[in-house]
């Protein structure tokens, strides 16, 4: 059961970063993106997982240390909400960037990268997002007001 868990938790995700990806400028996605109810799936499966070790998660987060986080980790369920915990974070990260990227009006060809990078590794993402964001500010304030008709 705990392996079911940790597998369906990335694909309850998957639907949602798919849109964002390959379907950045569809009306749906847009809505889709904009709601934080899309971790809600992630979520209870998360409780699901957690409430079996909801002690051992309890002391890890309210005293952490390596030791605890580590024992945490080598039980199963311990480890499938550490990860649903996490897939949830990315999401929510990546539901931001997005539209952050759609309001700055940033190519779907150089955001697909940064939301790929964003499923992977976010503590990357997140940062390289935030150079794409400032260079983009820059790059749109730096070009001449189109002129009156």
């Amino acid at each position: 059961m705990t392996g079911f868990l940790f597998e369906l938790t990335f694909l309850l995700a998957a639907p949602v970063w798919l849109l964002m990806i390959f379907a950045p400028r569809w009306r749906a996605t847009e809505r889709i993106a904009a709601s934080p109810l899309t971790v809600l799936p992630l979520l209870a499966v998360w409780a699901v997982l957690a409430a079996p070790v909801f002690p051992e998660l309890w002391a890890a987060v309210t005293g952490p240390d390596i030791d605890t986080f580590r024992d945490l980790t080598t039980l199963a369920n311990g480890a499938g909400a550490l990860w649903a915990q996490v897939i949830a974070w990315d999401l929510l990260l990546g539901q931001w960037i997005y539209r952050e990227g759609r309001r700055l009006a940033v190519p779907p060809l150089l955001m697909a990268p940064v939301l790929l990078l964003t499923i992977l590794l976010s503590p990357i993402a997140l940062p390289l997002f935030l150079v794409v964001r400032a260079l983009w500010t820059t790059r749109s304030r730096q070009r001449p007001a189109p002129a009156p008709a």
